[in-house]
């Protein structure tokens, strides 16, 4: 084979692996446990159309890492997200009215239709500790 011809099939391959990057994204993204693995701008909302990853709010020392999770979803969609706690507590979606027990150093899931369009939150209910923020669009 001729050099010409190997430097076009290198640069080729080249783009190939560039263009394969570019479609993960910039590169500029950091991974974060407390998104679901990636880093969003605060007070940015999490949408339920997020690639198919559940949302996870983590619980360090009975606080919400990074804050308040905000999370959108529009009204028909599914409210996924799922709590993972250092302490037991129960967890409450105000407004749809759902609890769960979470156990010190479990996770529990949350899954319900959104039917009530309108502003919620959820707190770990012994503490009074808001840790998401819900918004069902219309």
């Amino acid at each position: 084979m001729k050099n010409s011809t190997k430097a076009v099939l290198a640069c080729l391959a080249a783009l190939v692996v560039a263009a394969g990057l570019a479609a993960c994204g910039s590169g500029s993204e950091e991974t974060n446990e407390a998104t679901g693995g990636v880093t969003r701008p605060a007070g940015s909302p999490e949408s339920a159309s997020m690639g198919g990853k559940v949302p996870t709010i983590v619980i360090r020392n009975g606080e919400p890492v990074g804050g308040i999770k905000q999370l959108e979803y529009n009204a028909g969609d599914e409210i996924r997200f799922e709590v993972k706690s250092d302490v037991a507590d129960e967890v409450h979606v105000h407004g749809y009215d759902l609890m769960e027990d979470v156990p010190a150093g479990g996770t529990v899931s949350f899954d319900f239709p959104a039917e009530i369009e309108g502003i919620f939150e959820a707190e770990l209910e012994g503490r009074k500790e808001q840790i998401a923020e819900i918004t069902v669009n219309p």
